[in-house]
């Protein structure tokens, strides 16, 4: 294997300038400021202390920018792997506790692990199955849950824990006697800094804006004893030490769903991201298995320091490109940021208010909650809108993973019925022109009694073979004793097996009997060689294929005239 498909850096780094350069500084400095308040947030929502979010931003980072063949793309804790994490482990240990530490950094090291296998094994693909309603059900979904979650930092007040998102909002409107008025107003003033310093694109990050905000707010009005306004208080310094992660048994077999989940999940994000910006930029291409191995060797190497999961985001990745990443060295960049952070400003955290990164998170999650896609598959495809419906209540109303479960199983279904009933159409002449349409779709179209024309629209195999002998012979026996010629329009049939070879034969010999002659137009070569191989070519005669649907019509009329148009046959030996 090529040292540069595995170590993409290898790359890069030796082609590596001062113009590359500014443009890595420029947006590792920026993308290193995002992250510091977006990291401690998800974190917490993560069900854990705030430094974790900047130790998950270190190691990961600097393992991607090695392994990874996006030079853009921006890795490190986000919302919805946040959100995986505390539901999952939340069943296991206490939210906070040791144990639960313990858990989602050893959840971390499983997630690497299949990651890794699935990239060595080129598995990448089946992230597939996972349709874009799914996602966008799902995403939707979890985009309420985590920011209703934030409800109890922004009030003020403890929320109990509960599986329900309605159950959370009936606590909160039945007890909106509790809520601290001086936490609302600093969580609602972040909110609107915030989204006023992405309306105005102001060049200091809005996150970072509310932190500081908050910070002075609570500091010069000494708002945790005045007004008992929660804030995150003592936040360790030191970069994290290299530990073991630890995995029993018992903790692998109660961690293995949301770990494929995050998986899943997590690497789907990172590779729609890492696509649409790659598209931007012609000068690399992003490789799918390779990014599984640079995620998975990042989730891996994160655990060994104390990181939880993470993938790649979607508006650090928006962020690091514009302002004009080129290389993995932007990440580096990052994450070299994020330990000076740890190191020595740490201390400067102590008064940053908990409703803070609660506005940092609520705002982030609900930007994807996606009324445009509801809309637009409303209006083009109610298939996937109730796939996207039934995906959304399902991970509001009874779990995130069976919620994503649901959905899938709902596009494998769907799948499985348009490859069993895929379209067929019954084709007329265009007046005038030698050219074949769908007699339901165009109007005006010469349709013969005595020739009828099917093309099938798909793959002919084992799952769908029943439908087309069931619309052949139904139509069959419409034109009745008229109908003298058959033809089986092959154009759009890419495949084929055993199983559709026997239905043709039998086919063929039906129609024979009948006294009704069988064409084939439009065969492609592979199709072709295998009705070759299994002898049908040689039992329809090699006259009766044809390049075109008018080559079969022509050969039909001069048989029937006592003529011959034998150069329209498209012979087995053809290309």
């Amino acid at each position: 294997m090529d040292i540069k498909n595995l170590l993409p850096v290898t790359e890069w780094l030796p082609k590596y300038n001062k113009i590359q350069l500014k443009g890595d500084l420029s947006a590792g400095v920026t993308v290193g400021i995002m992250l510091i308040p977006q990291g401690m947030a998800y974190a917490m929502l993560a069900g854990l202390p705030p430094i974790y979010g900047l130790y998950a931003s270190i190691v990961p980072l600097l393992i991607y920018a090695m392994l990874g063949t996006s030079r853009q793309l921006a890795v490190g804790p986000v919302a919805m792997v946040a959100l995986l994490i505390q539901a999952g482990v939340s069943t296991l240990a206490e939210v906070g506790s040791e144990q639960y530490i313990s858990l989602a950094i050893s959840l971390a090291l499983m997630v690497g692990i299949i990651q890794t296998l699935m990239g060595i094994f080129k598995l990448g693909f089946l992230v597939n199955f996972l349709s874009h309603p799914v996602v966008s059900g799902f995403t939707s979904a979890a985009a309420l849950i985590i920011g209703f979650s934030q409800l109890k930092h922004l009030l003020g007040f403890s929320i109990p824990k509960a599986d329900y998102i309605h159950e959370i909002l009936i606590y909160a409107l039945t007890h909106i006697t509790e809520t601290n008025p001086a936490t609302f107003a600093v969580g609602i003033a972040a909110i609107v800094l915030i989204l006023a310093a992405k309306r105005f694109k102001s060049p200091i990050p809005g996150p970072l804006l509310a932190v500081l905000f908050g910070i002075l707010v609570v500091w010069l009005g000494q708002l945790d004893q005045q007004q008992q306004v929660k804030i995150v208080g003592t936040v360790p310094s030191g970069l994290p030490a290299l530990t073991l992660p630890v995995l029993s048994w018992e903790a692998i077999q109660a961690l293995l769903p949301i770990a494929l989940t995050i998986s899943f999940i997590g690497f789907m994000e990172s590779i729609a991201v890492a696509k649409a910006v790659q598209a931007k930029h012609k000068n690399y291409k992003v490789v799918p298995n390779q990014e599984l191995l640079a995620l998975g060797m990042a989730n891996i190497g994160g655990a060994f320091f104390q990181s939880f999961p993470t993938t790649g985001g979607f508006s650090r990745t928006a962020v690091n490109d514009q302002n004009g990443a080129q290389t993995g060295m932007a990440s580096v960049i990052s994450a070299l940021l994020i330990a000076l952070t740890i190191l020595f400003l740490t201390p400067l955290f102590y008064y940053l208010p908990q409703a803070i990164l609660a506005s940092v998170i609520m705002v982030a999650v609900f930007g994807l909650i996606d009324i445009h896609e509801l809309r637009y598959l409303w209006k083009t495809d109610r298939a996937d809108f109730l796939m996207l419906v039934a995906t959304f209540f399902g991970t509001l109303f009874i779990n995130i993973e069976e919620g994503i479960l649901i959905g899938v199983v709902l596009s494998l279904g769907y799948l499985v019925y348009r490859t069993t009933l895929p379209h067929v159409a019954i084709l007329g002449k265009i007046p005038g022109q030698t050219l074949y349409k769908n007699i339901h779709r165009f109007d005006e179209l010469e349709v013969r009694k005595d020739v009828l024309i099917v093309r099938f629209d798909a793959r002919l195999f084992f799952a769908n073979v029943n439908y087309f002998k069931e619309f052949t012979e139904e139509w069959i026996s419409k034109k009745g004793a008229s109908l003298k010629a058959f033809i089986l329009e092959a154009d759009s049939i890419n495949g084929i097996d055993s199983s559709a070879i026997h239905a043709l034969h039998d086919l063929h010999r039906d129609l024979k009997s009948k006294g009704i002659e069988f064409y084939v137009s439009g065969l492609k070569g592979p199709v072709r060689d295998k009705l070759g191989k299994a002898g049908f070519i040689a039992e329809l005669g090699e006259d009766h294929f044809f390049i075109r649907i008018q080559h079969a019509v022509d050969h039909f009329d001069n048989i029937h005239q006592g003529g011959d148009l034998k150069s329209y046959t498209l012979q087995t030996n053809n290309p």
